[in-house]
């Protein structure tokens, strides 16, 4: 039997997820300063799973059962937790925090896109039309790819776009094929990031192989060896906040905001993520952002806002 819906007011959880999830960008870039980007994914996962877990056996919540269910999940768990943290953190060994965040704009343009191609029966509508021909360009202002020298790094801003566009098509794969078959409480959040622990050791190798394996101690990013004091440990404590505040108690937030507002309000949690994001990039970290890039920010934004126009959510 599933738990009773969540007494919290889904703005609650709304607001929470903007503030932790505009400062999962800084805390990946924390984290990158002792760890290569596959340890932050994979660290930022076990200690998220860990979390749902032990709220799933105190909830008393049950996972989600059937092979086609499982099947699907493999496919979402991948699409909104494995392959965007992957990502976001190899693209932030590249790009700054505040850019990453800013990437999150492009997260409704790739929905919308994605709902074309895997909802033919939902009409998209001149608005959302607009909304990604709008977002398109804002892309190309944040991206400049005339100017090699003001651009952010090509690779690493492809990266922050493919991770947020992972978010859209993920979200648009749950409506198609996972509508339905949700039952509460804990149950599909935990379940996702199962999958994506499952495939953490996929990434320990992957990543071994690709970067040889570690002849010493803790490795920076760049393969140099770290010494063991604050310099290890305070990485190390930014991708625990990261796991188990950004991932595990976020994944349980996001699916009552989900369940009582719909996907569309869920999604429009992209624009505060995005100011809290370069707020603390800028004055945490010290980051600038180009003007072009805030303006280009700006206008994805504005498609984002056509595109995610509110709508009245029926529940049921």
């Amino acid at each position: 039997m599933s738990p009773p819906p969540s007494r919290t007011p889904w703005q609650v959880w709304y607001v929470a997820l903007a503030f932790i999830w505009g400062s999962s960008y800084l805390l990946i870039k924390l984290g990158l300063g002792a760890l290569s980007a596959v340890q932050v994914a994979g660290l930022r996962i076990i200690f998220g799973v860990v979390v749902l877990l032990a709220l799933l056996a105190i909830t008393r919540s049950q996972l989600p059962r059937g092979r086609r269910t499982w099947g699907h999940l493999v496919v979402t768990g991948t699409l909104l937790c494995t392959l965007p943290w992957v990502l976001f953190s190899l693209g932030e060994e590249r790009v700054s925090s505040a850019v990453a965040g800013i990437s999150n704009a492009t997260t409704p343009v790739a929905a919308v896109v994605a709902t074309a191609l895997m909802l033919p029966g939902e009409p998209v509508g001149r608005r959302r039309q607009l909304g990604v021909a709008i977002g398109f360009v804002g892309v190309v202002l944040i991206a400049q790819p005339w100017s090699l020298e003001h651009c952010p790094d090509p690779v690493g801003l492809l990266m922050v776009l493919a991770a947020s566009a992972s978010y859209g098509l993920g979200w648009t794969y749950v409506r198609r094929y996972l509508h339905g078959v949700d039952p509460g409480g804990l149950a599909m959040p935990t379940a996702q990031v199962m999958v994506a622990a499952a495939q953490v050791p996929f990434l320990v190798v992957g990543d071994w192989w690709l970067r040889g394996a570690p002849a010493g101690g803790p490795l920076a990013p760049g393969g140099t060896e770290v010494g063991v004091g604050w310099a290890l440990w305070g990485p190390l404590l930014a991708v625990a906040v990261l796991g188990i505040v950004g991932t595990g108690l976020a994944q349980a937030m996001q699916f009552e905001v989900v369940r009582a507002a719909g996907p569309t309000v869920a999604t429009s949690v992209t624009y505060p993520i995005i100011v809290v994001s370069v707020v603390l990039g800028v004055f945490v970290l010290g980051e600038s952002v180009a003007p072009l890039v805030l303006l280009g920010a700006v206008i994805v934004l504005l498609g984002s806002l056509l595109i995610t126009g509110h709508r009245p959510h029926r529940s049921g």
